[in-house]
């Protein structure tokens, strides 16, 4: 996922997108444990992007607390 593409999201749409990721997390992480994944790469690019969502959900935030 793309930062231009979460930038337009506000937090509601964020929290959808960090639940809907974590579960593909889940889901890749058991494929991963019973060795049915075969692209271990997408465990990477999952775990970023739950780190860039918690990111601007961070962001979004603080930027309501100053306001």
């Amino acid at each position: 996922m793309k930062p231009s593409e979460l930038k337009e999201k506000n937090i509601s749409e964020l929290e959808k997108e960090l639940e809907s990721l974590s579960r593909a997390q889940f889901s890749l992480r058991m494929q991963y444990g019973t060795q049915q994944l075969t692209n271990t790469s997408q465990l990477k690019k999952t775990k970023r992007d739950i780190a860039r969502v918690r990111t601007f959900i961070k962001q979004l935030e603080i930027e309501s607390k100053l306001t």
